[in-house]
């Protein structure tokens, strides 16, 4: 069976058995698989702006900023192909945020970028914060349709961005506690 009609008939057969092929792996941005990713992001990007994209243009994230312990950086391999990638920018006294998530085409609607959103989450959470942001292109329609059924709400800018139209955001810290007196409250 070719490469292709295994694809195919994994995305007919659901996402368990896309998972016993697929791995989710830290790696150094510079890493060979992570690096394979980004340059695939960068010309599908170059591709669906409606203005190009220019990487020197973009606020990209200094490698050392998806290095522990400032960041992580994620590659998904199919099979041991690199077929997707997402960072986390974990900013000094500022909400942690999504950085260059993508999903090869022939790897998509099989829930690798859901799979990112919630592993980065519970990385977050699991280190302290308690939101989680990102940005994204009007370009981007069905990340932008992840990121709401993940809960992500809009919200105003916050970055300069200049390929980003929408900005998200998400509570992952537990919530306030209930019960807890408010200001002025009186006690028994």
């Amino acid at each position: 069976m070719a490469m292709d009609d295994i694809r195919t008939a994994r995305r007919f057969h659901g996402v368990a058995a896309e998972r016993a092929g697929v791995t989710l792996d830290a790696v150094d941005p510079d890493h060979p698989d992570a690096r394979h990713c980004l340059h695939s992001f960068f010309a599908e990007l170059q591709e669906r702006f409606d203005t190009g994209f220019d990487p020197a243009r973009s606020l990209l994230p200094d490698a050392g900023e998806l290095r522990p312990p400032r960041g992580v950086f994620l590659v998904a391999r199919l099979d041991g192909e690199p077929v997707g990638c997402a960072g986390l920018k974990l900013p000094a006294g500022a909400p942690a945020e999504v950085k260059r998530m993508w999903v090869a085409p022939h790897a998509r609607n099989l829930g690798l970028a859901r799979r990112f959103l919630h592993e980065l989450e519970a990385r977050a959470a699991g280190l302290g914060r308690d939101v989680l942001r990102l940005d994204t292109n009007r370009a981007l329609d069905a990340a932008i349709r992840l990121y709401h059924s993940a809960g992500f709400q809009e919200v105003p800018a916050f970055n300069d961005e200049p390929y980003a139209h929408l900005w998200f955001e998400k509570r992952i810290g537990p919530p306030p506690r209930q019960g807890a007196a408010s200001p002025g409250a009186s006690g028994p």
